[in-house]
């Protein structure tokens, strides 16, 4: 199973930037966000080699979590070339996930 990556201010430029990375902004005390959290790394395994998958704890990296405006978590962020191309709020089941990536996943 693939690992999912820990994204900070001073890497996520760097890490997003080429190809497709799916982000998992998130904070240890939310619980919704701990119910994804399997989720996500999940994705990472099922898509291993075709996607990236990272996680940025919001509480330790506020300045990339405010230049995406995200306002509550879990948020996930899908990235494409270090340009964001779907923004998925609140948590939401394997299956919704996985239709949000699929046009992308076969467009590349």
């Amino acid at each position: 199973m693939a690992d999912t990556q820990v994204l900070t201010d001073d890497n996520f430029q760097n890490e997003t930037s080429d190809g497709l990375v799916l982000v998992d902004f998130w904070a240890p005390w939310c619980g919704p966000c701990r119910m994804v959290s399997p989720v996500i790394e999940g994705l990472a395994g099922d898509y291993e080699g075709k996607l990236k998958v990272g996680k940025v704890n919001v509480d330790d990296n506020q300045q990339v979590a405010m230049q995406f405006r995200v306002m509550s978590i879990p948020t996930v962020i899908l990235f494409k070339d270090g340009q964001p191309v779907e923004t998925m709020i609140g948590a939401q089941p394997k299956s919704a996930y996985q239709a949000r990536l699929q046009p992308y996943l076969r467009a590349n």
